[in-house]
């Protein structure tokens, strides 16, 4: 789900755009509404705020006099500073539960008006942040003629609020309205069509399921760089691999539940790699490889048969078609691999064995990322969620350059320099 955060000074229209929103069937919650439900009689809110401010701040029929606290906080900064920390938490709480409801009931993207948005240094809560804006002139037009608010308040309320010109320089999207109605309509659907195709994008998992961090032997890159990269080129999980280790992978999956897979890739006694998704305990190097597929199920894992056809590591397919039975996915592209035969003939044995299909950059450096992917469903990250979910998946990717090997070397040499790290 994509949450925006649409923000602007007051008289800019923002409350006109998220009514625009609003009706073209995005679900949308007021900051207005918000702090309403925060101060309805008889809650901890306006009970608060009567402590802090006195009997004054009720109307006669016991609701908040909302002009009367207007003008006081616009025209008293301590005021105003000690209302927003008594109501803010409460307004961000509502806010926060109203998101999570929309997220279980399957919306795909949400509204958050939110006036403070960037003078709370809000706009980490959100995905996308939008800025609507006004001349100064236009906004405080509307204020007088529209709200009715005397001009001297309406110059003090705008003199009191941070500069537009800061707001539009950290904001995502910036609509102008300063013009007419129809030029602020077809600016909104602008920019809802393009809030739309993200949301669409995000609705599709990218994962790589075989990358190395500097847990391998022959790799010497830090996990959370592996991590924040794959992140910054769209991959919402990958699979950690390294090299007959899984310690790396333990860690930063307890750090990242939703991101990362804890896996490895062992080296059985036949000399043939086969990685295991999902495990909770290293499987040693040497292992026959039916015995580390055993192995790899009886922890619930997944048993994933990597570059099956690759010369070394794969066996050059000797015992492809006598393992690939044995596993619950078979890789058919690997990045490192050179020549598409190689790929070609693992997607045939995956066909021949009814098996499903993975793909792995098999990244020994950060430059690999990106490399190959699979695209599917989003899910849980869970054993049985993601052998569901990859029932309809897409794979794909492109081969790396032939030069990734001599960094992987590299790797190799300086493990076992003085100070290169444990191997």
């Amino acid at each position: 789900m994509i949450s925006v955060g649409l923000t602007g000074n007051v008289g800019s229209g923002k409350s006109t755009v998220a009514a625009l929103w609003a009706a073209a069937g995005v679900p949308v919650v007021s900051a207005d509404e918000l702090s309403r439900q925060a101060v309805l009689p008889g809650s901890r809110g306006l009970e608060a705020v009567r402590a802090a401010f006195g009997d004054g701040a009720l109307a006669p029929d016991g609701t908040l006099d909302r002009a009367r606290m207007r003008a006081l906080v616009f025209a008293d900064a301590a005021a105003r500073d000690r209302l927003e920390r008594l109501l803010h938490p409460l307004i961000a709480e509502l806010r926060a539960r109203w998101i999570r409801d929309q997220r279980a009931s399957g919306a795909p993207l949400v509204v958050s008006e939110v006036p403070l948005l960037f003078e709370k240094e809000l706009q980490a809560e959100f995905d996308v942040t939008v800025l609507v804006d006004a001349p100064e002139v236009v906004r405080l037009d509307r204020m007088v003629r529209l709200r009715g608010i005397d001009p001297t308040e309406a110059r003090r309320i705008i003199a009191a609020q941070m500069d537009p010109a800061r707001k539009r320089a950290a904001a995502d999207h910036f609509l102008d309205n300063g013009g007419t109605l129809e030029e602020l309509e077809a600016e909104t659907a602008r920019v809802l069509a393009s809030l739309r195709e993200r949301a669409g994008a995000a609705s599709t998992l990218r994962m790589d399921l075989h990358l190395h961090t500097a847990g391998s032997w022959d790799c010497l890159s830090d996990p959370d760089a592996v991590l924040a990269r794959a992140r910054e080129l769209g991959y919402g999980r990958i699979a950690i691999t390294d090299h007959d280790r899984l310690g790396v992978a333990l860690a930063m999956a307890k750090r990242h539940p939703e991101h990362v897979i804890p896996a490895e890739e062992v080296k059985t006694a036949e000399g043939v790699d086969v990685i295991g998704l999902y495990l909770a305990e290293e499987i040693p190097r040497g292992t026959p490889a039916r015995e580390t597929i055993a192995r790899i199920k009886a922890q619930g894992g997944i048993a994933y048969l990597p570059h099956p056809y690759a010369g070394g590591k794969g066996g050059g397919g000797r015992l492809a078609d006598e393992l690939a039975p044995l596993c619950d996915v078979v890789e058919v592209f690997n990045a490192r691999l050179h020549g598409a035969d190689l790929n070609r003939r693992a997607e045939e044995l995956a066909v021949r064995h009814g098996k499903l299909r993975g793909a792995g950059s098999d990244a020994h450096t950060l430059g690999e990322l990106g490399n190959a992917f699979v695209e599917l469903a989003p899910h849980t990250n869970r054993a049985d969620a993601l052998l569901t979910a990859l029932v309809g998946a897409r794979v794909g990717g492109s081969e790396a350059p032939r030069a990734v090997h001599l960094a992987s070397t590299w790797a190799k040499v300086r493990k076992v320099l003085p100070g290169g790290g444990p191997r």
